[in-house]
């Protein structure tokens, strides 16, 4: 059996970018390591896990691009459903993220916001696809 497990975000400060994570997204702390280069939150089936830059290093021996505020982000998005986009993205941007894109509604009825949390790395708002 096959079963998408995680997604690591390779981070500068792994506790304050898990604790950003954690305060906007009502997020549990599953664990982190004494070293604060590793940690996971509870967020359902999959896991959100955070790694610093030199840990990952450490294990990617041939390099890999960082996340950089004064950049555009990756092309790879995270995504969280609510009930309250507008409130949800403010509280967002309260902690540190930036608004990247403006609430919208799709064609479908979907409302959606995009901030860049605060390693740059894309997250949508939005509400479910009913």
């Amino acid at each position: 059996m096959i079963k998408f497990k995680y997604v690591i975000l390779y981070v500068e400060e792994v506790e304050k970018s898990m604790n950003f994570y954690k305060n906007t997204f009502d997020t549990e702390i599953k664990f982190i390591t004494p070293a604060k280069d590793y940690g996971e939150l509870l967020t359902g089936e999959t896991t959100i896990s955070f790694a610093s830059i030199s840990l990952a290093s450490s294990n990617l021996k041939k390099g890999f691009l960082t996340s950089k505020s004064e950049v555009q982000p990756f092309g790879i998005e995270l995504g969280f459903t609510t009930d309250d986009v507008e409130t949800l993205a403010e509280k967002a941007v309260k902690n540190g993220a930036v608004l990247y894109e403006n609430i919208t509604v799709k064609p479908w009825g979907q409302k959606t916001a995009y901030i860049k949390d605060l390693d740059n790395y894309l997250v949508e708002i939005c509400t479910e696809i009913s």
